[in-house]
């Protein structure tokens, strides 16, 4: 019966000294977190873009007006895309503010390993 105890209480004390750890590192965890969240968004945008500028050698065909419904689209398609990329810079503005560690080790990512 001893022996239970011991095991409970040795338990319950790793899961206190847990609970400290990870209050004592809270803004680490969340920003290596975000950091890593901005990445894996950055490098997936990066290959959707690769993806979508391969060389396609296309001839519109058809009248003025279907031309035209080809270009509105591809206005479109670039609106969405800025609309993106804006919303990544406000996120590495934010994550200025909250983890400037954080944000200098994705600035220095993106500027040095994604080319």
């Amino acid at each position: 019966m001893g022996n239970h105890h011991n095991g409970i209480s040795y338990t319950i004390i790793k899961l206190f000294i847990m609970k400290e750890w990870i209050a004592k590192y809270q803004k680490a965890i969340v920003g290596t977190g975000a950091v890593s969240v901005l990445l894996i968004c950055f490098l997936q945008q990066k290959e959707l873009s690769k993806l979508r500028a391969e060389q396609k050698i296309e001839v519109l065909m058809g009248g003025d007006i279907q031309k035209a419904q080809s270009i509105d689209s591809l206005q479109s398609e670039l609106f969405v895309q800025h609309t993106i990329n804006m919303r990544y810079e406000m996120a590495l503005e934010m994550l200025k503010e909250e983890n400037p560690k954080a944000a200098e080790a994705y600035e220095l990512i993106l500027t040095t390993k994604t080319e």
